[in-house]
């Protein structure tokens, strides 16, 4: 079975868009020196973003027993019968983990769409 071919002139726009993607798209399968640095701004977006998210969770988390121990009589206060700090470390962890899991994907998703257009551009 033969393959197609497209066929097109240098001097079309179609042609440079193609050839100006071709090399950055070249720069990073033959990983040099500037693939790299486009893989690496990537991986620390990624990793900056993974970063501040986990601070707000610990944040959160940790300042919880830190708001018991400093005001104890919040500590002593029951909601539906049970205590409130059992109730937002046991159960309003949860969704706020859930939250900001969801932040992390779509800013991931984010960062992934600027470097594919950084890599696209001409």
């Amino acid at each position: 079975m033969r393959q197609r071919v497209t066929v097109m002139s240098p001097a079309t726009e179609a042609a440079r868009g193609a050839r100006a993607r071709s090399r950055a798209i070249t720069e990073l399968a033959e990983q040099t020196g500037v693939g790299d640095v486009l893989i690496r701004s990537l991986i620390r977006a990624q990793l900056t973003l993974a970063l501040r998210l986990l601070a707000v969770f610990g944040c959160v988390l940790g300042g919880l027993p830190a708001l018991f121990a400093l005001a104890p009589g919040v500590a002593r206060i029951e909601v539906g019968g049970m205590p409130l700090p059992w109730l937002l470390l046991g159960v309003v962890s949860f969704p706020l983990l859930v939250l900001l899991a969801l932040v992390y994907v779509r800013q991931a998703e984010r960062n992934e769409r600027e470097f594919v257009e950084l890599v696209e551009r001409p």
